[in-house]
């Protein structure tokens, strides 16, 4: 299958909502090929479908201070943090048959989707020198304590479990076109995720690759890993 790559660099969380949107219908239609945008936003909170307010620990003034917009939306999840130096891919891929009938739901193996986005990720941070994995009945890509342990901000007793390293909550649409996708931590400014319980999840930390690799690989030099490792898993060729 061929996959266009749209390099977006920084761009707006609404502005990058409504680029999906609008070139979903396309691909539903034929009229553009199937794609993965690469990107950044501004600082940002988002909660998925699953979102739960108590899991916002800043204020609006904090928020305000901190020049952070929140956005309920609708992928799967729950809280998030998206900023500079965090490298965001929405993949826009044909998963299902258009919903037909009464059905709300178009047939797609959505559990299979998510799990070869994470295989992805371990592949690229495999090509970048970090061993990563999935951990059972959780999403994302984690770090495990040993790796974990280097972390030099990370708090002693968060050195003893699995970091995550890279989110995901995804949707697809009543044509069948998936949207949303990951966020993988390069090297964002890690204390704004203080502002939120991340995912709904207390105890587990974490991570960016600046903190687990030295010298941190450049954002151009991520993209290309997770270019390769996405089309050899996906079994898709960039144009």
């Amino acid at each position: 299958m061929q996959c266009k790559s749209i390099d977006l660099d920084l761009i707006a969380y609404e502005e990058a909502w409504q680029l999906q949107a609008d070139l979903a219908a396309q691909i539903a239609a034929g009229t553009h090929p199937p794609s993965l945008l690469l990107l950044e936003h501004p600082h940002t909170f988002t909660f998925g479908r699953q979102g739960d307010i108590k899991n916002l620990l800043w204020n609006e003034s904090e928020q305000a201070q901190r020049g952070i917009t929140t956005h309920w939306v609708d992928r799967g999840g729950d809280v998030t943090y998206h900023g500079p130096g965090q490298l965001v891919g929405y993949p826009l891929l044909h998963l299902g048959k258009p919903v037909t009938g009464r059905s709300h739901i178009p047939t797609a193996d959505y559990v299979g989707f998510v799990r070869k986005l994470e295989e992805s990720l371990i592949l690229a941070l495999l090509h970048l020198g970090l061993a990563a994995g999935q951990i059972p009945g959780l999403t994302g890509v984690w770090v495990q304590p040993d790796l974990a342990s280097r972390c030099p901000r990370c708090k002693p007793q968060d050195r003893l479990k699995p970091a995550k390293i890279a989110a995901i909550g995804v949707k697809v649409d009543t044509n069948g076109i998936s949207r949303h996708g990951f966020a993988l931590n390069v090297d964002p400014d890690m204390s704004y995720w203080d502002g939120i319980i991340a995912c709904g999840l207390v105890d587990h930390p974490i991570v960016s690759l600046a903190d687990l690799l030295i010298p941190a690989p450049d954002m151009q030099t991520v993209k290309s890993a997770v270019k390769k490792a996405f089309a050899e898993i996906f079994d898709v060729t960039f144009i």
